[in-house]
């Protein structure tokens, strides 16, 4: 299985605080306490203010050694000499960001079944997120949590790494992992905390 260097997948979500500066310190102190990979995902951005704050979390990412991925906005990633992309069922078609990217960029994508995990690894997808795996209110949209079976049996049929997302909690990681996921992609249970960096930091030692 490739190997893409972090097993800690933070999605920001500015919504959770109470302006932006309170936003990038936030994301500041998970970076502090050992994130590895940060998603950008601000969906509702006007560009030039997505382009702005994407620099500014280069800058951070770039100080604490971790990789950055855009969501959606392959322009964006290039322009910001982003890490990645992340992409989602509205997003275009990992295969098409594939041909814009080449191997230059890491892909990662969304997937809420185990056939649409498959189709994101034949398509070129360098790792995949999967959830919900348990009840969340940020993924109510995607139905029903898909559950540990449906994880265990999509980590049998694909090679990337996949990233359990949805519901993830501390007391959660153990039977997550044992059950194939590579790595955990948390939003609300770190930024959401009162302690983001002693939150991240527990989240880090039970990944390892």
């Amino acid at each position: 299985m490739k190997d893409i260097g972090f097993t800690l997948y933070l999605v920001s979500d500015r919504k959770l605080f109470a302006d932006q500066v309170a936003f990038f310190s936030g994301i500041e102190e998970a970076l502090r306490g050992g994130v590895g990979a940060l998603q950008l995902r601000e969906k509702d951005l006007e560009i030039r203010t997505l382009l702005d704050m994407a620099y500014r979390m280069r800058a951070l990412t770039d100080r604490y050694d971790a990789k950055l991925f855009i969501n959606d906005r392959v322009d964006i990633a290039l322009a910001v000499k982003a890490d990645g992309v992340h992409l989602g069922g509205s997003s275009i078609p990992v295969r098409a960001a594939r041909k814009v990217v080449g191997e230059g960029l890491i892909i990662g994508a969304s997937t809420h079944s185990r056939e649409e995990a498959m189709q994101a690894e034949q398509e070129g997808a360098d790792f995949i997120t999967l959830g919900p795996v348990y009840g969340t209110q940020s993924k109510l949209r995607y139905g029903s949590p898909l559950g540990l079976e449906v994880l265990e049996r999509t980590r049998d049929d694909i090679a990337v790494p996949v990233f359990a997302i949805g519901g993830i909690t501390k007391e959660r990681v153990e039977e997550v992992l044992k059950s194939g996921a590579y790595g955990i992609a948390l939003i609300s249970a770190i930024l959401a905390s009162h302690d983001i960096k002693t939150t991240t930091e527990e989240f880090m030692r039970l990944l390892k």
